[in-house]
């Protein structure tokens, strides 16, 4: 047991800190909720039954959405732009990395391979995150719109369609809020990793590096 919480300590504390703020938001969000309901003289729901509201489930795919947009720009963005001296790029110096097909029998079978399979596999994560930002962003367009009805209906307005609403202000509002802010933080660390340092990061260079130095 101890060995792999020793070989997995990273991802089990990201899940553990992911899980905590996910009951945190399912829970506060219910308070405000049920405030939100008081104030129309609305019946209170329960909390099982708040995580299956339209605006809980907007909520939660309109972050993941923006950090899967974010990481997946990321991933490709550095496979073909460089700051030199962040250890968040390459070195444009070095020399090429991949060299495929591999030649290396300890390699995956995919990176020893030509064609179509081979070249999905050395763009996978990059398509992988791309496609995780696709199903977040329609979980919260479909999720945005159910909950936009529910309140116009609530107001006496007329409600749109689940494709109409694709064009609705409040939709992207949501969206370019989060988006701006992934993209900042992520220019803010590439520029930051070329002058400050993390001791034993691997997201950091070595603390005795130069400035100048990329890549960590």
């Amino acid at each position: 047991m101890l060995k792999i919480l020793k070989s997995n300590g990273l991802t089990l504390a990201l899940a553990a800190l992911f899980l905590a703020s996910l009951v945190g938001h399912w829970l506060t969000g219910w308070r405000v909720e049920l405030e939100d309901l008081q104030r129309h003289g609305q019946s209170p729901i329960g909390p099982l039954a708040y995580l299956t509201d339209p605006a809980f489930i907007s909520t939660v795919f309109e972050n993941w959405e923006s950090e899967f947009l974010q990481m997946s720009v990321y991933v490709v963005l550095t496979a073909y732009l460089v700051q030199r001296g962040s250890s968040e790029s390459k070195d444009p110096d070095a020399p090429t990395r991949d060299v495929l097909p591999s030649n290396d029998p300890k390699a995956p079978v995919l990176a020893r391979k030509t064609g179509p399979l081979a070249w999905a596999y050395a763009h996978s994560l990059g398509l992988a995150l791309a496609l995780l930002f696709v199903a977040s962003f329609v979980l919260h367009w479909t999720s945005s719109a159910k909950a936009a009805t529910q309140e116009a209906l609530e107001h006496g307005g007329a409600a749109k369609s689940t494709l109409a609403y694709l064009a609705d202000p409040q939709l992207w509002f949501e969206s370019f809020q989060n988006w701006q802010s992934e993209f900042l933080s992520t220019a803010v660390l590439v520029v930051l990793s070329i002058y400050l340092r993390q001791k034993n990061s691997p997201e950091s260079k070595p603390v005795a590096a130069p400035n100048a130095q990329t890549g960590a």
